[in-house]
């Protein structure tokens, strides 16, 4: 069911990025992050009765959007601070991104991953040369063992979604989308974008607000991790509750970080949750309809959409497919599953 926003007083943080923020990025990320595809299925439109525009990040460098954020940060530390190099904590996506951003400006990066991150987002971190940490999900905090590091090795923290920088980088991609949009004459009326700390959300957002106004923004989470959902609910940020594990492991943030709630509050319509059931179902149409590998946590709008969870009837809808970087263990055993 769609979770409209309801107005609220909340005071917002004062930095805030803005769309400028955006277009900046896109200049320093020309050359480097791919232009990836919008995409559209005859097939799919079919079976929605309308038209879905989709955004190929699994195409992205590193397999996700999460270059476009860490590339924009890390390029703007002051050279007084190159020398500590970087870290960062992050499940798989963002530690790629910023291992391969650091890599191309050649600053060291540690990266803090949760000992049960897929084997293929640790295996790409440190063939992207950088050092990583690993820490127990439940029972450490990811940030203070990366604030620890930072400290003692003077490095600069990239954090993974609550940082202008990394947001404005995130919003290339909804530039991207919209410009693309407008280069067919088409106008989008809804934009889905997977939401775990609100990040690619906000970035999207900024482009939103900018060029398509009356576009309506929804974020889409998985099952019980729908804290950005909740903090739409409250007027604040707030966690999510108890969850069984989520096979979406890219979208697993506690709480959506203050910047982040701030643009997306101001801008969205609402939000949307999906089950694991329902992302795997995405998964399996992905390959064999759009012969796409799309992970658990990018197929989260795709399974909106094939799930009836928003209406697209007579409608052009966009959404993102953020990541395909998915272990071949989960992904055959998910693809062997029977709808």
């Amino acid at each position: 069911m769609t979770q409209m926003i309801q107005p609220s007083d909340t005071s917002a943080p004062a930095d805030l990025p803005t769309f400028e923020d955006v277009k900046a990025a896109a200049t320093r990320l020309r050359g480097l992050a791919v232009r990836t595809p919008l995409i559209e299925s005859p097939a799919l439109n079919a079976a929605v009765g309308g038209r879905v525009l989709m955004k190929a990040e699994t195409l992205q460098r590193t397999g996700s959007f999460k270059f476009r954020g860490a590339f924009n940060r890390i390029s703007q530390i002051p050279d007084r601070d190159k020398a500590g190099g970087v870290v960062a904590y992050s499940s798989g996506n963002h530690a790629q991104g910023v291992a391969a951003a650091a890599a191309l400006l050649g600053l060291p990066a540690v990266i803090v991953m949760p000992a049960d991150a897929p084997a293929i987002k640790v295996e790409n971190t440190r063939g992207y040369g950088a050092e990583v940490v690993f820490y127990d999900r439940y029972k450490e905090s990811r940030e203070e063992i990366g604030l620890a590091i930072a400290a003692d090795r003077k490095a600069t923290l990239v954090k993974p979604y609550d940082d202008p920088g990394v947001i404005a980088g995130q919003g290339t991609c909804g530039l991207e989308i919209f410009e693309e949009a407008t280069a067919r004459e088409t106008k989008l009326d809804r934009l889905l974008v997977c939401c775990g700390g609100g990040g690619f959300t906000a970035g999207c957002a900024l482009a939103l607000e900018a060029l398509s106004p009356s576009t309506q923004l929804f974020v889409v989470e998985p099952q019980g991790y729908d804290d950005t959902r909740l903090s739409f609910e409250a007027g604040h940020p707030v966690p999510h509750g108890d969850a069984a594990p989520s096979i979406c492991d890219a979208l697993l943030s506690p709480t959506p970080g203050d910047i982040t709630f701030a643009v997306n509050q101001r801008i969205a319509s609402g939000g949307l949750t999906v089950t694991d059931t329902e992302v795997k179902a995405a998964m399996r149409y992905a390959f064999r309809t759009l012969k796409l590998v799309v992970e658990p946590g990018g197929a989260v709008c795709l399974a909106a959409v094939l799930a009836g969870k928003i209406d697209v009837a007579d409608r052009v809808l966009g959404l993102t497919l953020s990541g395909g970087n998915v272990d071949a263990e989960l992904y055959c055993a998910i693809l062997s599953e029977d709808d």
